[in-house]
């Protein structure tokens, strides 16, 4: 299978590496990118010879978040809506590593927090930007958030949209490991040889067990959303957007 916003790479210990590779852009989220993450995760959920994911970004950054150019249609997929992906990301049978550098923002903050772990190079950042757009986070993006950050941070870092740094990450508890770049791939792969230690089918009951007891419950977090989802089409969403584009401050934020 060709992909245009990823790349794919099976290794024969039956590690899976997926790679967003829009550097030009961040790795923001598109259609394109949105849909080849579904698939992608979706595959790896069924296909016996994966074991262990490694999900990263090339470039600069892990991921930027939706994608602000062309968002009517970037954020409404074919195969997949944003929810959907996401779900697919955080259901997968086997474990997934996420690997950030660079920003891990908005909709990339939410796609690291679907995996199981997250390794950060020191440079790494994290942020909840959505009410900077004139709008809230999705309630799956906010579920995501709430299940990585906990209660008491969400509510600081959602209402004020303020950058997590790496090391304040770790102390919080959502970043397993922080290290240099250079020393981030053998940090992953000692991971992922500890993982493939692991009994296939153990993992997989042990990763259902998890989503079955986690907080709120997945039939929850994941309930079908509008595609036109009303927090994106407010007067401040457009507004939020059309100042973040033109790189100005939006109208209700006096200096």
């Amino acid at each position: 299978m060709n992909f245009t916003a990823l790349t794919y790479e099976l290794s024969a210990r039956g590690v899976a590496t997926i790679t967003l590779n829009r550097p030009e852009r961040g790795n923001a989220l598109n259609h394109t990118a949105i849909d080849e993450l579904g698939e992608r995760f979706v595959h790896c959920a069924l296909a016996n010879a994966v074991r262990v994911v490694v999900l990263r970004g090339a470039g600069k950054h892990f991921c930027a978040g939706a994608d602000m150019g062309g968002r009517d249609s970037d954020l409404a997929p074919a195969k997949f809506t944003l929810a959907s992906m996401m779900e697919a990301v955080d259901t997968c049978a086997k474990p997934v590593i996420a690997v950030v550098q660079g920003a891990a923002v908005g909709g990339g903050f939410a796609l690291a927090s679907a995996c199981d772990v997250i390794l950060a190079a020191p440079e790494a950042f994290f942020s909840i930007p959505e009410v900077r757009l004139g709008m809230a986070p999705s309630p799956v993006l906010s579920a995501l958030f709430l299940r990585a950050v906990g209660y008491r941070h969400f509510r600081r870092y959602g209402f004020s949209g303020e950058r997590i740094a790496a090391a304040r990450a770790f102390e919080m508890g959502f970043v397993s490991e922080v290290a240099p770049l250079a020393e981030l791939e053998a940090r992953a792969g000692a991971l992922c040889d500890a993982m493939l230690r692991g009994a296939p089918h153990a993992l997989a009951e042990l990763k259902q067990r998890v989503a079955e007891y986690g907080v709120p419950p997945a039939s929850k977090l994941y309930a079908p959303e509008s595609r036109d989802a009303k927090h994106m089409r407010s007067a401040e969403a457009e507004e939020g957007v059309a100042a973040f584009k033109e790189k100005r401050d939006p109208h209700w934020y006096k200096a």
